[in-house]
């Protein structure tokens, strides 16, 4: 909390002074963002020998003109519609006639216009008691005459009011191209001073951050709009094959509007259905226009946005609706426009500065937790089905074995660390070990599909694919995986058979009760070359040992192996832990217990166990002890 509440009052103060400073730094962020924009093509032509001045002057000169005809062909053809409109009114008329007649048999446009004009009738009465309380009628009131009182305006009068409204836009836009020159002009000098403003005693790390925002922010833009002109011109092209007065404006206009997360394309789409409803009498023609809006959004969204640039933003999809909302209460229609590449610069920030971490981890795309982690969360929830798609969605990548080893045998281990320190109860812990051999169940057409490629290409572990782990044939082999003390211990083993089982092994498993003193004997051993106890808790000597001891008892030929699954390097040789327990192997990982439960070897005897001896004392010793006692 002490941490929290300083960084939430320098995020309300920042906020807050952004909003009533807006005037100030709207203009500075259009600049800022502009840069990151303009900065790779300066760098490309100073490496083709333009001195800076003139490259960084032509480079903005270049885009400014840009900006200024593609807003003067805007400006053009916004005014051609507004003079057409007139001329679409008959048939607008007529589609509403239409449309009430079709809607006559049944009364729905009767009923909604009594509605309607009886809702306006309601709004208008007068208000106070005497209107409702008096049973006469009023008397009907004299409307009043509408009188247009006609002053002509001087000639400078009319000049100003023209001028008036463009000084602020152009005063802006002029402040932005100076800034905008000088910051692409003093780029390094101003970088060295933010490092040294910022991060002077990390370099490496403020350093990395300064290229992390440029590369993604200039990126972003750049291929937004390769993408924004793809989207627009076959636009503009179909909408005038189709006949609808003013494509070129369309197009445009969708070009723009596309940069506007998500809505954008609605809001373009909406003006040029809405002429060509009043320009065709007909509907097809509204359909058409429709219909080519769609096939472009499903071609840009699914084969365009993918090749260009995918998702390399690194913000959430959720992250791009919530910034698009804030960034347009805080600074209007402009900050619509201006909240996806802002965003990113705030998740670059909270990525490389401790203090703003929560912006990455709720604006960025990069998962929160570890795969680990977030198994083990829905393990806990109990949940089969979603960690079933995420051990399929990894599967594509990598072997069954490699999952187990990184992420499902890791969850588990999370569990009984959670467990061991009182932080899990017994419900808990039946939910997490249930959940698992369910995951391990849902997991069996994977494995066999596994086991049929092993049988089919021998070689398909030499030559790679993904997999990181080298297993042997298991062939002819027959394994008993046994859970050592627990349920999660019982789930981790049957993980473990799974996986020998794709390796050609005769597998089966058993529980940890099935292992109790009372009921050793009845385990299924007969066959079986080798037998694996797992222990997820690391404190398990004594009892692995006990148990070692019994089962070679049971049958001195078995083979008896114990795996103390872990995550960490050990800190003991497994030949010193073998002799220790009288095992024939000892594993940490799968890949080591799997290389024990496979191996060919003979069975370690059973050592006798040391015993301490009561000795007696010497009888001679004895009776001079009772002959002093009689003294």
């Amino acid at each position: 909390m002490r941490t929290a509440l300083p960084t939430f009052a320098a995020t309300a103060a920042t906020v807050a002074i952004l909003y009533f400073a807006r005037d100030v730094f709207l203009p500075l962020a259009i600049a800022v963002l502009l840069t990151f924009a303009l900065a790779p093509i300066v760098s490309w032509l100073r490496r083709l020998g333009v001195p800076k001045l003139p490259a960084v002057i032509a480079c903005v000169i270049a885009a400014f003109a840009v900006v200024s005809i593609f807003s003067f062909v805007v400006a053009t053809q916004v005014a051609q519609v507004a003079e057409n409109v007139p001329t679409y009114q008959a048939n607008i008329v007529e589609k509403i006639r239409s449309l009430k007649e079709s809607g006559s048999g049944n009364g729905i446009i009767e009923r909604l216009g009594r509605v309607v004009e009886r809702i306006g009738q309601e709004i208008d009465k007068p208000e106070g008691p005497a209107a409702n309380t008096s049973p006469e009628p009023a008397p009907a009131r004299q409307q009043p005459l509408l009188v247009e009182v006609f002053n002509p305006e001087k000639p400078i009068e009319l000049l100003k009011n023209l001028i008036s409204p463009l000084i602020g836009p152009l005063a802006t836009a002029g402040l932005v191209i100076v800034v905008v020159i000088f910051m692409l002009l003093e780029r390094e000098d101003l970088r060295d001073r933010f490092i040294r403003l910022v991060g002077y005693g990390d370099l490496n790390r403020t350093t990395e951050a300064l290229q992390d925002a440029g590369s993604r922010v200039g990126q972003y833009l750049l291929m937004q709009l390769v993408v924004n002109v793809t989207y627009g011109v076959p636009i503009a092209i179909g909408l005038w094959a189709l006949g609808i007065p003013n494509a070129l404006l369309w197009g445009l206009l969708s070009i723009v509007l596309r940069f506007v997360p998500y809505i954008g394309p609605a809001i373009a789409m909406i003006l040029p259905l809405f002429l060509a409803l009043a320009v065709s009498p007909g509907w097809s023609l509204v359909l058409w226009a429709a219909a080519l809006f769609l096939v472009m959004e499903l071609i840009i969204n699914n084969v365009v946005e993918p090749w260009l640039y995918g998702s390399r933003t690194g913000l959430s999809p959720l992250a791009i609706i919530v910034s698009a909302i804030f960034w347009t209460w805080l600074w209007g229609p402009v900050g619509l426009v201006l909240s996806t590449p802002l965003t990113v610069c705030l998740v670059v920030l909270g990525k490389h500065v401790p203090q703003f971490e929560f912006l990455e981890v709720l604006f960025g795309n990069e998962p929160v937790l570890d795969p680990k982690e977030r198994l083990y969360q829905r393990l806990l929830s109990g949940d089969s089905d979603e960690p079933t798609d995420q051990a399929e969605e990894m599967l594509e990548t990598i072997y069954l074995a490699d999952f187990y080893s990184q992420v499902a045998i890791p969850a588990l281990l999370l569990g009984e660390r959670d467990r061991a320190r009182g932080a899990m109860n017994d419900e808990q812990r039946l939910r997490v070990a249930g959940s698992a051999r369910m995951l391990v169940s849902n997991l069996e057409e994977i494995a066999r599909e596994e086991a049929e490629e092993e049988d089919d290409d021998e070689t398909a572990a030499d030559e790679g694919g993904n997999g990181e782990i080298d297993l042997p044939d298991g062939t002819g082999r027959s394994v008993l995986c046994i859970g050592g003390r627990g349920d999660l211990d019982d789930a981790a083993v049957t993980m473990l058979a799974q996986v020998l089982s794709v390796q050609g092994a005769d597998t089966a498993t058993a529980s940890h009760a099935d292992a109790e003193p009372s009921r050793i004997r009845d385990l299924p051993l007969e066959g079986r070359d080798t037998v694996v106890v797992g222990f997820l808790n690391a404190d398990s000597l004594n009892h692995g040992r006990f148990l070692v001891r019994r089962l070679k008892r049971t049958r001195p030929s078995l083979r008896v192996g114990v795996v103390l699954w872990s995550d960490q390097l050990p800190n003991r040789e497994t030949g010193e832990l073998a002799t220790e327990l009288n095992a024939d192997f000892v594993a940490f990982d799968l890949a080591g217990a799997a290389e024990g439960a496979l191996a060919d070897t003979p069975a370690v005897p059973l050592k006798a166990a040391k015993r301490m001896v009561r000795r007696r004392a010497p009888a001679k010793r004895k009776a001079s002890g009772k002959a002093k006692a009689t003294m």
